[in-house]
Order: structure tokens, then sequence, then C-alpha cells
């Protein structure tokens, strides 16, 4: 599992990126009321705002982690939002994306570099 200096994780499974937020993401938004998910078959680029997320205490995006193509969203989250709360690094991922460079992923931090960045 990779992280972002933006508190997403990032699992690949060969070119296909699994993401979501970290529990500590989810910690600090509270209760998630609303997600929007990008479409399947969308064209992303590094850093753009791809997803929605509306907590009782803010609005934030979501950024594509890497350059690739939308293959598939969790749709469960657009009817059950509060599963980001409940389980932010296992069923609540967001999107996974096919990859167009992999390598992208090298730029990220581990689980003990994301551990001392939140402090």
């Amino acid at each position: 599992m990779k992280y972002t200096e933006e508190h997403e994780w990032l699992v690949a499974d060969g070119d296909v990126v699994t993401v979501g937020i970290t529990a500590h993401a989810a910690e600090q938004l509270g209760d998630v009321v609303f997600v929007e998910l990008p479409d399947v078959g969308d064209e992303v680029s590094k850093d753009d705002e791809i997803v929605v997320i509306e907590s009782v205490k803010a609005a934030s995006d979501i950024l594509a982690p890497l350059d690739g193509e939308i293959v598939e969203v969790n749709e469960v989250l657009v009817d059950n939002p509060g599963m980001v709360n409940e389980d932010p690094t296992g069923d609540a991922w967001f999107f996974k994306v096919k990859a167009s460079d992999l390598s992208q992923m090298d730029d990220y931090m581990d689980e003990a570099g994301y551990n001392d960045f939140i402090g």
C-alpha cells in the first residue's frame, strides 16, 4: 500500500490501482454524507479533481493519484457514503484506475512514511 500527501491510499494489482482515503482522512472529515464518483471510462491525469466528498464538517475533492483510465467505481458509496467512516481502507474504496505509468507510484510514501507524515 502506498500513501499520498492528500491522505489517499493506493494498492496496485498489475496496472490497476485501487484508490481510497486513509482512516486519518476519514476521521478528520467527520461523518461523510455525500460522495460523487467519476464515470467508468474517464481518462484522468495525475492531480485532476475527480471525486467530491462532503461531510458534516467540509467538502473536499479527491485527486487522481496517477494518469490513466477509470475502470471501476464503488457505487455502494453513492447510496451509503457513511461506509467511508466505517471502513476507509477496506470496502470503502472510491475507484480503480488503469495506470498509464505505474512509476508514478514511486512518488508516494509507504506506511511508515505516512505515519511520520501525519505525526
